[in-house]
C-alpha cells in the first residue's frame, strides 16, 4: 500500500510541472495565463503564434504522465495483488495506472499554481499511449479528424474523450477501462467553459498564423 501511495505522489509531482508556463517565460512571452483561455496547456500556448513552442508543450505534458506510468510499470514487481472482474491484476499495472492517473491530476491541479492548471488532454494522451498504445492512437485519430474538420481544439478533445470509455471497454482489460473512463470524465468536466462557448458559438478556432 505504501508503494502504491508513493506511485500516486510521484506521479502527481511529475504531472504538476507546468511546462507550458515555464516554456513561455523562457521564450519571452511572459505569463501564458494572461492570454486566451488563461490556462497552461498547449492550446493556449499556440495562441502566442509559436507553433513549435506549442508542440514542445504537448510533448512534455504527455511525457510527464506517460513516463510516470512507464517507470512504475518497469520497476514494480509483476505479482498479482487484485482479483478484478475475473482477472488477477499485477502489482506493476496497478502502480502504473495510479502513477499515470495522478500525473494527469497533477497537470490539472498543480500544487505550485494553487491547483489551477491545464485540462489534461495531452497528459491523458501520454498516459494512455504508454499503457495501451493502440487505444491512444485511435483517440488521436478521432482528435485529428475533428480538429481538421471543425477547427475547434476543445470539440476535438471532447469527442475523443467521450469515445474513450467505449473504445477501452472493447479493446483492453477492465482495469484499464475503469481508469481511462475516469480520466475521460475529468477531461469533459474541465472543458465545461469550452462547452458553454461552443453552444453559444463563441469558442475560438485553431489558428496556425503567427501574430
Amino acid at each position: 500500500m505504501i508503494t502504491l501511495i508513493l506511485c500516486a505522489i510521484c506521479g502527481y509531482l511529475a504531472g504538476s510541472i507546468p511546462f507550458g508556463l515555464v516554456l513561455c517565460y523562457i521564450a519571452g512571452y511572459g505569463d501564458i495565463r494572461k492570454i486566451g483561455s488563461h490556462n497552461i496547456g498547449a492550446t493556449n500556448v499556440l495562441r502566442t503564434g509559436n507553433k513549435w513552442l506549442a508542440f514542445l508543450t504537448v510533448v512534455l505534458d504527455a511525457l510527464k504522465a506517460g513516463l510516470a506510468a512507464l517507470i512504475a510499470y518497469k520497476i514494480l514487481p509483476q505479482t498479482p495483488i487484485m482479483h478484478l472482474w475475473g482477472a488477477n491484476v499485477p502489482f506493476n499495472i496497478i502502480g502504473s495506472l495510479l502513477a499515470g492517473t495522478f500525473g494527469v491530476l497533477g497537470h490539472n491541479f498543480p500544487v505550485w499554481l494553487k491547483f489551477k492548471g491545464g485540462k489534461g488532454v495531452a497528459s491523458a494522451f501520454g498516459f494512455i499511449l504508454m499503457t495501451q498504445p493502440y487505444i491512444a492512437l485511435i483517440a488521436f485519430g478521432i482528435w485529428l479528424i475533428m480538429a481538421f474538420a471543425f477547427r475547434y481544439s476543445s470539440l476535438a478533445a471532447l469527442t475523443a474523450a467521450a469515445a474513450m470509455p467505449v473504445i477501452a471497454y472493447f479493446m483492453c482489460p477492465a482495469i484499464y477501462a475503469v481508469f481511462y473512463s475516469a480520466l475521460s470524465l475529468l477531461v469533459i468536466i474541465r472543458h465545461h467553459a469550452n462547452i458553454a462557448r461552443l453552444i453559444k458559438g463563441e469558442e475560438s478556432k485553431i489558428s496556425f498564423k503567427k501574430r
